[in-house]
């Protein structure tokens, strides 16, 4: 059984039933509506988000309906996040699979990305999940100041190790807060309860990205050899950001030169590369991984032994230990 089978185990009945309710909300009248969001649910990958919102309210109660509305507004803010990211980006590949503006443009995938987060609004509204909905919400607004503060900050390659972490804290660990807090508060109005589960979703949101921020660095594929794609992007992640603290100030200079004007070039990207391991980046960064990781168990620990709380604990280690 493979680790992520073996985690949605005590909730698969309903991921089998998510599965339908989902594709029934995202079904549009609209022939060209149709066509993409149907190739879209063809290519849907391990749905980690709607498995955070089911074990979170497993773990604290019975999964309800309000449990299925949550998950279903998570995962249409999910792929609407996505569709504009692949915009903005520019980026034609997700998955493995063409990106909606490679094969529909720029401007559908745009109107795309709106249907989908006003299907999430009217999904809340008619069901009357006004707070589920304020979790969201909040979770939206973060995600939007978390990469527009990595915008202003990639253009200088100037980010502190503090301004990192609150970027990664909005852009990825908001959404994953979000799944915990929702699904805890579908079956319980306890404050505490819900705050605790939003800072276990907050920290392996946390661990989550670092983790990503590795497999640059990391040898993989066939090949055997890191991507440097964040290199060639222009960004300024955790493990470069660590290694150039541990340098003198011309070696710094050197590194953000070759990132900032010859980052298209293999070569220069191997000796970013070669630099970030030689000066303990890779370490670190695996230090303060397992740091978040062993935080958010510790709040895990705080709940009383239960399948959900076992497969939780099995997705918090999932994350830090995951290969592309």
């Amino acid at each position: 059984m493979s680790a992520v089978k073996e985690i949605r185990a005590p909730i698969e009945t309903e991921m089998k039933r998510f599965s339908g309710y989902f594709n029934t909300i995202m079904k549009s009248k609209v022939p060209l509506l149709s066509i993409i969001t149907n190739y879209i649910l063809r290519r849907k990958g391990k749905q980690l988000r709607p498995m955070f919102v089911f074990l979170a309210a497993k773990l604290s109660g019975k999964i309800n309906e309000s449990s299925f509305t949550a998950a279903a507004l998570i995962e249409l803010l999910h792929t609407a996040t996505l569709v504009h990211d692949d915009v903005v980006d520019e980026s034609f590949e997700r998955r493995g699979f063409f990106s909606i503006n490679a094969l529909w443009k720029s401007k559908v995938a745009v109107l795309l990305g709106d249907y989908l987060l006003s299907k999430g609004l009217l999904l809340s509204v008619k069901n009357k999940e006004y707070e589920i909905l304020e979790i969201v919400s909040f979770a939206v607004k973060e995600m939007s100041e978390g990469e527009l503060l990595q915008i202003q900050k990639s253009r200088k390659l100037n980010i502190s190790e503090d301004e990192y972490f609150e970027i990664i804290r909005k852009k990825t660990a908001a959404l994953i807060a979000a799944c915990c807090a929702s699904g805890t508060k579908s079956v319980t109005d306890d404050p505490e309860t819900i705050s605790k589960m939003k800072q276990f979703g907050e920290y392996i949101g946390i661990t989550f990205q670092i983790r990503d921020d590795l497999f640059d660095y990391e040898k993989n594929g066939l090949l055997g050899k890191p991507t440097g794609n964040d290199i060639k992007e222009k960004k300024l992640t955790l493990p470069l950001i660590h290694a150039l603290k541990n340098t003198n100030p011309a070696q710094r200079r050197k590194i953000l030169r070759l990132v900032r004007h010859h980052n298209k070039k293999t070569s220069k990207v191997n000796e970013v590369i070669r630099f970030v391991r030689d000066n303990k980046g890779m370490e670190y960064s695996k230090e303060k991984m397992n740091e978040y990781k062993n935080k958010a168990l510790d709040i895990l620990n705080e709940f009383p032994e239960s399948e959900a709380r076992s497969s939780l604990q099995k997705l918090a280690l999932y994350t830090a230990s995951r290969v592309k």
